[in-house]
């Protein structure tokens, strides 16, 4: 009689188990904003001073990381060397430029 009585409450157990493991386990991380190949930007700002400027944070995908500013007007970055491949970084930014009318 005992031994029923357990494998009746194992499906109950596992079923309540089921039921609220959604709650337990840790929420999705966002997209990041935009991406071109390997490097992705996000953290996008205005510059406050001039319209035309656009600060973002680019990353790529061997944890190298680092703040531009671009000039949507010509597409210049600063600063003009990085640890981030420029190419990508460049499309990223002219994306960006793009997406806010800057361009």
């Amino acid at each position: 009689m005992r031994r029923l009585g357990s494998l009746l409450l194992l499906p109950l157990a596992l079923g309540l188990l089921l039921l609220f493991s959604p709650a337990l386990t840790p929420p999705a991380l966002g997209a990041p904003g935009i991406c071109v190949g390997p490097v992705c930007g996000d953290e996008i700002h205005r510059s406050a001073k001039h319209h035309w400027q656009l600060r973002l944070r680019v990353n790529d995908q061997q944890g190298q990381h680092e703040r531009l500013v671009v000039d949507c007007r010509n597409g210049v970055l600063s600063p003009l060397a990085g640890p981030v491949e420029r190419g990508y970084a460049a499309a990223v930014a002219r994306r960006a430029c793009r997406l806010a009318g800057e361009a």
